[in-house]
């Protein structure tokens, strides 16, 4: 048996009206976590704000600012839940206490650096491609050596982060064990 009309018509612009606000507030959440102000509120990322603010992706000539989302969260929506969860293990080691000192997180900051930096090779940049296109690009503009770098790059299938690291942050000096391991394996090969 079907439901009375009206109770019926009740029941659906019920369950449309609920569903509409839990999507919006889904989404009005997502938003204000991609907020540089909610990234950088923990005490480990303040760090990353103050190096971010002297680089020219957070204040140049042309007036483009990028904050922490445009380089760290992807638009798509399943890039971005990744994205966000991936997130979620800074928040939990700021929590936990691994990374909630400037030592500690200096400690952690090469392993930290080359976890992002695999995740944008194998996107090949796609946060900086939102911004920065090689076929946007006028490499009649650019100084010589930038021209050949980024024609060069087009050429072998390169992505911003293979030649930009420390671009927006400061680059982490490596781990003495880390070089040195390296060059052992380097040795044997």
């Amino acid at each position: 048996m079907f439901p009375s009309g009206k109770k019926w018509l009740l029941g659906t612009v019920t369950i449309f009206i609920v569903a509409v606000l839990a999507i919006s507030g889904f989404n009005f959440a997502l938003e204000q976590t991609n907020r540089t102000e909610f990234c950088t509120s923990c005490h480990s990322m303040k760090t990353n704000l103050t190096e971010l603010q002297e680089r020219v992706h957070w204040r140049g000539v042309t007036g483009v600012h990028a904050g922490c989302a445009d380089c760290h969260v992807p638009k798509a929506f399943l890039p971005k839940m990744k994205a966000k969860i991936f997130a979620a293990k800074d928040v939990w080691h700021e929590l936990i206490g691994t990374i909630d000192t400037p030592e500690k997180y200096e400690a952690r900051r090469w392993e930290m650096a080359n976890r992002v930096w695999d995740k944008m090779k194998a996107t090949h940049s796609r946060e900086c491609r939102s911004c920065h296109d090689f076929e946007h690009m006028d490499f009649s503009e650019q100084d010589r050596i930038a021209r050949k770098k980024h024609d060069r790059a087009t050429e072998e299938g390169k992505s911003c982060i293979d030649c930009h690291k420390g671009i927006a942050h400061e680059l982490p000096e490596e781990p003495e064990e880390t070089a040195t391991d390296a060059n052992t394996d380097n040795t044997k090969k």
